[in-house]
């Protein structure tokens, strides 16, 4: 038997392009060939010097007698979130009652200025005709040879090696839902929040870990079930 997931998703892509001319007159010349997070690291003549000017966001400030340099890109105020699915497709292979069949799937989530974000699953758990895998209702481990199906956001060991915890090298600030968070423990809520952040934060990559057991009384065929991820900023 084989098991096919497909996750679902809107996806909004924001980006910025500028240029400028050379930026020079009579009493100063900019080195560098670009303005922002990485340039004017070391620009100085006889009358000024801006040692700090690289920044992001509208941040870095330096100061002197006759000037005021305010470095990086100015960025509006208003809130702005991000949300990709990486790797939307979770095939389980050929089902066993002997051992726990598991996959994963990625997605990422960059929120700016709205304070936070909460991120809920919906969806069903693998269907074929009128046969449906058990969902997890309860947070509990895998039992090979019971009927499961269930998720989580961490890095587990058992039933295999499995996911990852969420991973938060870019800034960010996400973390696993209460019910999804505890190494080898699954569960699947249609509805429940599975992920959230706190505050604004950089970009946090999730990975969502699938098991699913059957019985031997399970009925073959090929099993099959959509979730969607909805991503919400929070105010």
């Amino acid at each position: 038997m084989g098991l096919c997931t497909v996750l679902s998703c809107s996806i909004l892509y924001i980006g910025v392009m500028s240029s400028a001319e050379a930026l020079e007159s009579t009493n100063y010349k900019f080195v560098e060939t670009s303005l922002g997070g990485v340039g004017l690291l070391n620009t100085s003549s006889t009358s000024y010097q801006a040692r700090g000017g690289g920044a992001v966001l509208g941040l870095g400030n330096t100061v002197g007698t006759a000037f005021q340099f305010n470095g990086g890109s100015i960025t509006t105020n208003d809130p702005t979130l991000t949300f990709a699915i990486t790797d939307a497709i979770a095939d389980f292979g050929a089902f066993s009652a002997a051992v726990a069949s598991t996959t994963t799937a990625t997605f990422e989530v960059i929120n700016y200025t709205s304070y936070g974000y909460v991120v809920q699953v919906y969806g069903s758990p693998p269907t074929y005709g009128g046969n449906t895998i058990d969902a997890m209702t309860s947070t509990s481990p895998s039992q090979a040879g019971t009927e499961q199906f269930g998720i989580n956001l961490v890095a587990n060991t058992s039933p295999v090696s499995l996911g990852a915890n969420p991973d938060n090298s870019s800034y960010g600030f996400g973390q696993a839902g209460t019910n999804y968070s505890t190494p080898n423990n699954y569960r699947f809520v249609s509805g429940e929040t599975i992920a959230s952040a706190p505050k604004s934060s950089g970009k946090t990559v999730y990975t969502i870990s699938y098991i699913t057991n059957v019985s031997s009384l399970t009925q073959g065929g090929q099993y099959t079930s959509n979730q969607t991820i909805i991503v919400i900023g929070t105010y």
